[in-house]
């Protein structure tokens, strides 16, 4: 996929999010998500929070280190202080925060000289991927919000960067866990929500997942169980892949539970 497309689809899963909560009144915003402990305001100030990270570091570099400077290190602690502003708003300000912290992180990721890499919390990545990161954060929290309000969701195959940096990320299962990384990658068969098959990793690999776009991207959100989607795997490694998998770094968290939702 193009840079390009890839920085629309970040700027359209926002829109899909902001459409969600836009209308919302005190009590929706108060309403459990099945993030243990979170409401809609906790998905949406944790994202606010994390755009605002990803606008300093690809439009003020010196700014975003300072910002790391102050981390404590401890994963929760830090996720907390960092949503902690804007969950001290009023639902209208912290609304009017998100969009401020979603535009100046597009566009700036956007700006991005090609080749050039932004400084993140464990390397440097392309804007690209960086905004592939967004997306999968996008789709993780808003899927948390959808699932509180009872809202479908529809896919298109602009799902596509986000499979495109879980396949990037598929280690990051056995290195939340403490486990070796097997020395072969996977190969992953991907059916977008259009038809179109994407095909990633060894094309002879012996090793594969595949099943719909969609139910892949739940499962690296650890948004639903595996038990509860779509996807097939042929091959030992290939199926503890599916218990152990996430795109993202820092603890798995208890995920979710088999029969906690419909089957996609």
């Amino acid at each position: 996929m193009a840079e390009q497309d890839v920085f629309a689809a970040l700027e359209a899963e926002g829109d899909d999010v902001d459409r969600m909560v836009a209308e919302l009144d005190e009590a929706g915003w108060r309403t459990p998500t099945p993030a243990e402990g979170w409401t809609v305001a906790h998905q949406i100030a944790h994202l606010t929070a994390t755009f605002r990270m990803a606008g300093l570091a690809a439009a003020d570099p010196d700014g975003f280190q300072a910002l790391m400077s102050r981390m404590s290190g401890n994963f929760d602690a830090d996720v907390n202080a960092a949503m902690a502003p804007y969950l001290a708003e009023a639902p209208a300000a912290l609304l009017a925060r998100w969009r401020e912290e979603r535009a100046l992180a597009e566009k700036a990721l956007a700006a991005v000289p090609v080749g050039q890499p932004v400084p993140w919390l464990v390397r440097p990545l392309p804007a690209p991927v960086l905004a592939a990161a967004g997306m999968m954060e996008l789709f993780g929290h808003g899927q948390d919000i959808a699932d509180a309000l009872g809202v479908r969701r529809r896919h298109t195959d602009r799902l596509r960067p986000l499979v495109e940096f879980a396949v990037r990320t598929w280690d990051f299962g056995y290195l939340a866990r403490g486990l070796e990384v097997p020395a072969g990658t996977l190969r992953f068969i991907i059916t977008a929500p259009s038809g179109a098959v994407w095909h990633f990793g060894p094309p002879n690999g012996e090793q594969i997942v595949n099943g719909p776009a969609e139910d892949f991207c739940l499962l690296v959100t650890r948004r639903r169980h595996r038990d509860d989607l779509s996807l097939r795997a042929t091959g030992a490694e290939a199926h503890h892949w599916l218990d152990i998998a996430q795109a993202y770094r820092g603890p798995a968290g208890p995920g979710r539970q088999p029969g906690q939702f419909a089957t996609s």
